[in-house]
């Protein structure tokens, strides 16, 4: 896996994505406290709202952002959206009112939904080969992972030294350093092949998104992992502290246990989609954490909640989370043309945070008016759905060249003359096959 960093772009681009994680990470730390500060007990109502906001911010802003970027060389959009980030987090420290926590909390995650996207893109135009790509995808969901571990380990020390708003000027120095890496290294800007107008942009997306059949089976999984992570992350702390009246460090254990599965699956995922089609191995990480909660909602029910089928259950979810989710970026890259994958990417990251939208108010709502046992029995039955939704949308047989006809296209048009050198193909009658994506010739997929 590690071999791939002998890829300089690469390499750096690597490492602007975990500087700026590891800023992200303290900024959560001190955007706590702060709301500690600024609200008391209602801390945890203002750290709600800032996480809607967030998500609403994701969810709306991202097609805008992707239709925007076209626009700009991606290297000039990347460090422009990685320095308002910077901008915004150095604002932080002087907040004295909690609605300038929500403007800037906006502000930054607008960034984001520009930034997210356009970096995933960037990644399949770097490393072409599907092999180098995977163990890209690995390595970014190990960072990820390892970033959610250290993360906090790092704020804690920083506080010993410094006050809770000085992590802010730690974000904005990975935001600032992260910058410098981009800058450091030529990005692939492809453009696209056909002038549109601003709603066609916006829309590209979402549009070819949704025509896609393995792209409309990648929903389902990713309501299925939106499902499972929802519990870990709203009600772990409810579970450890409440239901089993246990330490603040249990709760870290925990959270750790689902990190670690999750870390587990980041190591071996390159080696088994070398074997297994992308289908099955994500359906299996479906069944694996839907197994793991469920067993433990319907043991919950019965007998009494134990800390060490918690433990169990969270690894088991976190390893099914990561080989739901890692793949991902594989199918969009086999979605789309290189020039129309900033708008897929976004589109992804619009759909699969609507997802979790509806799965975190759901959890900790499920959490505080039906108890345990009925909440993690209720997502589960919504990522149960969502497994069988992505698995009826996604069919088994998904060649990469599909043969097709284009009967309203002259003999003569380009696409069939540059299709005919390599299939015989002479005309828009008979049948051609090639790489098929939704594009301006291909509006829909073949029936079968």
């Amino acid at each position: 896996m590690l071999a791939i960093l002998r890829n300089r772009t690469f390499r750096h681009m690597f490492a602007a994505q975990v500087i700026a994680l590891i800023g992200t990470g303290l900024a959560t730390v001190a955007l706590g406290l702060i709301a500690y500060d600024l609200a008391g007990a209602d801390a945890a109502m203002v750290l709600g709202i800032a996480l809607t906001i967030k998500m609403i911010s994701y969810v709306t802003l991202a097609p805008i952002a992707a239709a925007l970027a076209t626009q700009y060389p991606r290297r000039t959009w990347l460090v422009s959206l990685d320095i308002l980030r910077a901008m915004v987090a150095l604002a932080l420290p002087f907040v004295t009112e909690i609605w300038q926590i929500y403007v800037l909390i906006f502000a930054m995650q607008a960034a984001s939904a520009g930034f997210t996207p356009a970096f995933q893109a960037t990644i399949p135009d770097i490393l072409p080969r599907e092999e180098d790509y995977t163990q890209a995808l690995s390595l970014s969901r190990l960072a990820y992972d390892i970033e959610s571990l250290l993360s906090p380990a790092l704020a804690a020390a920083l506080l010993t030294l410094v006050a809770a708003p000085s992590l802010f000027i730690g974000t904005a120095l990975g935001f600032f350093a992260s910058t410098l890496f981009v800058i450091s290294v030529t990005l692939p800007s492809p453009k696209p092949s056909a002038a549109k107008g601003f709603y066609q942009r916006t829309t590209l997306g979402i549009g070819i998104y949704l025509k896609t059949p393995r792209l409309r089976g990648l929903l389902g999984f990713s309501t299925a992992a939106a499902a499972v992570s929802a519990v870990v992350i709203i009600n772990t702390v409810v579970i450890i502290r409440a239901e089993l009246g246990l330490s603040q460090q249990i709760v870290a254990l925990a959270l750790a246990c689902f990190g670690a599965g999750s870390m587990l699956a980041a190591l071996i995922l390159p080696r088994v989609l070398t074997k297994w089609h992308d289908r099955s191995v994500m359906s299996a990480g479906a069944v694996i954490a839907i197994a793991a909660q469920g067993g433990l909602g319907f043991y919950t029910l019965m007998l009494e909640t134990a800390l060490p089928l918690v433990l169990i259950s969270w690894f088991a979810s976190g390893l099914g989370y990561a080989t739901i989710l890692t793949p991902s970026g594989r199918l969009l890259k086999r979605s789309a043309h290189p020039e129309d994958r900033p708008a897929v990417f976004a589109a992804q990251f619009t759909l699969s945070h609507c997802c979790w939208l509806v799965t975190y108010p759901l959890s900790g709502w499920s959490m505080s008016h039906l108890g345990m046992g009925p909440s993690l029995l209720l997502l589960n039955g919504l990522a149960v759905l969502g497994l069988f939704y992505a698995r009826r949308q996604w069919p088994a047989n998904d060649p990469t060249n599909l043969p097709h006809r284009h009967p309203d296209l002259a003999p003569d048009h380009p696409h069939l003359t540059e299709t005919a050198r390599r299939t015989d193909s002479a005309s828009g009658s008979q049948p051609h096959q090639h790489p098929y994506v939704i594009d301006e010739l291909h509006k829909t997929y073949p029936p079968g």
